[in-house]
This record gives C-alpha cells, sequence and structure tokens, in this order.
C-alpha cells in the first residue's frame, strides 16, 4: 500500500505544471538594402541571386517604389537582381551589382 502511495505522489509530481520559456528567433538585421521601382502595370516578385540560388526578398505592387531589405547578404557580395512580373511574363534581370547600403533599381 505505501509503494502505491510513494507511486502515486512520484506520478502526480511529474505530471504537475513546469515552467516552460518560450522566445521567438532573433531578428536578423539587414546590411544592404534594394530602392526599387516598379513601373510596370502589374506586380512582380523581387529575387537576389547569390551563389547560384535565388533570394526572395518581396512582392512590389504595379506602379510603386519600395525599399526592400535584403537579410543574408553582406555588404560587397556580386549579385543578381530579379523582378519576376506575377503573371508569368517575361522578367527583369540586373547582373554583376554590388550590393551596398542602398542599390538603385527600376523596371522597366
Amino acid at each position: 500500500m505505501r509503494a502505491t502511495i510513494a507511486f502515486a505522489l512520484v506520478f502526480l509530481a511529474a505530471c504537475g505544471p513546469r515552467q516552460v520559456e518560450v522566445r521567438t528567433a532573433p531578428t536578423q538585421s539587414a546590411d544592404v538594402a534594394i530602392h526599387f521601382t516598379n513601373n510596370l502595370s502589374k506586380a512582380v516578385n523581387v529575387y537576389v541571386n547569390s551563389g547560384g540560388s535565388d533570394l526572395f526578398v518581396r512582392q512590389v505592387a504595379a506602379n510603386t517604389t519600395e525599399h526592400l531589405p535584403v537579410a543574408g547578404i553582406r555588404s560587397g557580395t556580386v549579385v543578381t537582381l530579379k523582378a519576376t512580373p506575377v503573371d508569368g511574363s517575361n522578367g527583369y534581370e540586373r547582373s554583376g551589382v554590388t550590393m551596398t547600403e542602398m542599390v538603385n533599381w527600376r523596371v522597366p
């Protein structure tokens, strides 16, 4: 009987409330950015290609200018900028761009 009571106490203690700490991931700060002007009558998806892989930056609405921080790319990195219209029509590329604090790019 004592063993049963002891087991019950241990079981209840193990199933009791626990203190849990919940945190979010640290934010990534962007060292570089694109000042992007979309002069098209349709939205475009903006990408930065570095090392052979495309990094999605943001979708920019038609006839809009936006400041696009680019997390994960360091200043001085040579990249290709891509803008792909959301309707799948021909996109725009600008290769050999050295990323800095602010790169200006306008399409078309």
